[in-house]
């Protein structure tokens, strides 16, 4: 659905808004007779930018592919050149189908126009005929959620608003392709969670997606692959829990360098850790990575931690996450003052739904929770999966404790 082959993108950047009108203007002018004297004059004015370089990668009909990678790697510059929205320096995009893209939601709407009128705009833009837009209307509105204001000049929305209604369009066309560009990072709670599940339903039908955003839980959910940019480069493509740790790994480096500058930070296959401060092993009992448990029953996790060089104050943390990558809960742990290697043993019941779940491990250096800074991280796929059927005992993922008392009827 999707092929990309050796994109490249650069921008020029100009010193002053003159220098952009009178350079290139002079070297037309005077670049036959003067070329090596305009060609020094460019390079004064201008400074050249890449924002890609040489990207090449394809997506099956029915594939989902996550592209991670810090602020400035160019994750926005692809999407905006598969979108058509943007031309690439060099190379060439292939795309095929329907596509609905959620880039800058509502940068296509006509302010003075009311919701409804932008609704038939926007959606006969997206390749939909009259009649189809007039048959699903209604689901349209009803989603976007916004009220009376369908009948406003969409200069009176909020922006929450506007996200709302320009998602609504968006995702009901029945894309071939769905673009999504930190969409869901906007509007409140409520609306994120009704794109999520609008985004799975649109997956079910076989739509082809490509993803790009911070939120890894969102990537690993919606996404069997991924793919990790850096400075306008593909450095890492497979499966989304291989790239994420990569991903993780580079943001941690940076952050570990600029907070404590004297820690080294080593890769390696379980995921990364500082010189001096890392989980060297963790299994759960009899040397099991995988247990298969009944509901309430205890598992007993053994971790064993090096600890060679002073961290401010050493804390574990231990983290169950769904397949989803969704934290369920976890437990901080303090470690004592020591040097060389210690064992310690976490026992906790299996309070879960039937299902499938995993064990994280991180060390971090928390004097307070505002100063946690993550310095070793573990990810080794250690699991458990709850096998009984609870769901006559609760509802969700985990109990609460509840006490329930039928008060006495009304004597009036």
């Amino acid at each position: 659905m999707i092929r990309v082959n050796q994109v490249s993108k650069s921008y020029l950047i100009w010193k002053t808004p003159l220098s952009r009108l009178l350079v290139p203007l002079a070297v037309r002018l005077l670049g036959r007779w003067f070329p090596e004297y305009c060609a020094q004059v460019q390079v004064r004015q201008c400074q050249p930018v890449q924002a890609l370089s040489d990207v090449s990668f394809s997506i099956a009909e029915g594939d989902s592919l996550g592209i991670i990678g810090l602020n400035g790697s160019g994750k926005s510059t692809l999407l905006q050149i598969i979108a058509g929205t943007l031309q690439p320096t060099s190379g060439s995009v292939e795309v095929k189908g329907r596509v609905a893209a959620l880039l800058e939601l509502g940068s296509g709407f006509d302010p003075e126009f009311t919701g409804r009128e932008n609704i038939y705009i926007n959606a006969s833009i997206l390749g939909l005929t009259r009649a189809e837009i007039d048959e699903r209307y209604n689901a349209i509105v009803a989603f976007a959620d916004i009220g009376d204001f369908i009948e406003r000049p969409v200069k009176t929305y909020s922006s929450g608003m506007m996200v709302r209604l320009a998602f609504a369009v968006q995702v009901h066309v029945d894309p071939d392709v769905l673009i999504v560009d930190e969409a869901l990072s906007v509007g409140d709670a409520r609306f994120q969670a009704k794109a999520l599940s609008k985004i799975e339903e649109i997956l079910k039908r076989g739509t082809t997606l490509l993803f790009v955003g911070h939120d890894l839980s969102a990537v690993r959910a919606f996404c069997n692959r991924a793919m990790l940019l850096d400075k306008g480069q593909i450095i890492k493509s497979g499966l989304p829990d291989d790239v994420i740790a990569d991903y993780l790994f580079i943001v941690q480096k940076d952050r570990i360098a600029e907070s404590a500058g004297h820690l080294a930070v080593k890769r390696h296959e379980r995921g990364f850790a500082v010189h001096g401060f890392d989980v060297l092993e963790a299994k759960f009992q009899g040397g099991a990575q995988h247990l298969t448990l009944g509901y309430n029953t205890n598992a007993y996790l053994e971790v064993d931690v090096a600890m060679t060089t002073e961290v401010a104050a050493p804390v574990l943390i231990m983290d169950v996450i769904d397949n989803r990558g969704m934290q369920l809960t976890g437990k901080r742990i303090a470690i004592p003052d020591f040097r060389g290697e210690r064992r310690l043993r976490i026992q906790f019941a299996c309070c879960f739904q039937k299902g499938i779940y995993r064990v994280r491990l991180r060390l971090v250096s928390s004097p307070s929770l505002e100063q946690t800074l993550l310095l070793s991280r573990y990810d080794d796929l250690l699991s458990i999966e709850q096998v009984d059927d609870v769901r006559d005992q609760f509802t969700g993922l985990l109990p609460v404790a509840m006490n329930i008392d039928w008060l006495p009827e009304s004597s009036e």
